[in-house]
């Protein structure tokens, strides 16, 4: 019989449309000869399975739900949400308790990778890694003022939600008096923002997976845009040029993906991650500085993951498939 397959989409993040897309592009690549597969909408405590004739509400006891033709349950969770509670731990806890295997890394390594800052802090004595000098400010906590800031991280500089995947609430600051407003932009996103120093270069972003078998690299995507930054214009309004295998020398390109392997088996990641790099220096011996890492990539046809696996010459229904089956 086929397995009944949840793709879990929706979350309480800024990325919730984005989040439907990648459910779409999900639907789309998976295998129909294998799996039956229902996008399921988490929203709040709203919660529902869209099914063939309507939206049912999902019972949380077991992750069912009973339409006009029964009850019906599921083998296994694609989850496929930008951002909380798909990407930072929580949910994974849930699907922990109910003994519903899924598509991510566990608990601990999706709490980790959602928190940048403390991400980074681990990663600091990563040998081959470059990490940006930051600082963590805390809502409602007392912040140094903007010159102590400036004279620590340099201008411009890049002010973030600390626990978040997107690029909502981000902002490049070019001037001391531009930080309290772009402090409060991402402290609209969440209660911890990142002040981080700027790292000027070559962007890249090195997908991996793994499921039954061996870690499986992809070809890196260079990323090249107009905006300030990879922004939300450049990510999902086409105002990006996404070079995929990216234009570096073989040599950087085998550092970069031989570091995210590393960084892959060293935080214990499950599935597909991307990790996104900033490459410095002189060519073909560039540093390596890290971004982050994101651990629920998005899937729509024309995401990174998708055109990786087509540049490797890979069906993404396979790698689907063998993250499914690497849970049974």
């Amino acid at each position: 019989m086929k397995k009944k397959i949840a793709i879990v989409a929706g979350g309480d993040s800024s990325e919730y449309q984005v989040s439907l897309r990648s459910a779409e592009g999900l639907m789309s690549f998976m295998d129909k000869n294998k799996y039956d597969c229902t996008v399921c909408v988490l929203h709040g405590k709203e919660w529902h399975a869209c099914y063939a004739d309507g939206k049912y509400p999902i019972d949380r006891n077991d992750f069912s739900f009973t339409a006009t033709d029964g009850r019906h349950t599921f083998d296994f969770a694609y989850i496929t949400i930008h951002g909380t509670p798909g990407e930072n731990g929580v949910l994974q806890g849930y699907f922990d308790l109910i003994g519903m295997p899924y598509s991510t890394s566990g608990v601990m390594v999706e709490a980790l990778t959602f928190d940048k800052h403390t991400l980074c802090d681990l990663l600091r004595t990563q040998p081959g890694l470059v990490i940006a000098d930051s600082l963590l400010l805390r809502k409602g906590e007392s912040r140094p003022s903007d010159e102590a800031i400036v004279k620590r991280l340099g201008l411009p500089c890049f002010v973030k939600p600390n626990g978040g995947g997107s690029s909502f609430g981000v902002t490049k600051v070019k001037t001391a008096s531009q930080l309290t407003e772009a402090i409060n932009a991402a402290l609209a996103e969440d209660n911890e923002v990142m002040i981080e120093s700027l790292l000027e270069g070559t962007e890249v972003t090195c997908g991996c997976y793994q499921g039954a078998g061996d870690l499986v690299m992809f070809p890196l995507t260079e990323v090249v845009t107009d905006q300030e930054f990879f922004d939300y214009d450049a990510k999902y309004n086409g105002k990006v040029d996404e070079i995929t295998p990216a234009r570096i020398s073989p040599e950087t390109a085998r550092r970069v993906q031989e570091l995210t392997r590393t960084l892959y088996r060293r935080l214990g990641c499950y599935g597909i991650i991307r990790a996104d790099y900033i490459l410095r220096g002189e060519a073909g011996k560039e540093e390596i500085c890290l971004l982050e890492i994101n651990t629920t990539p998005g899937m729509t046809a024309t995401s990174f993951i998708p055109q990786q696996v087509r540049a490797a010459g890979f069906d993404i229904k396979d790698v689907l498939s063998d993250i499914i089956e690497g849970k049974f």
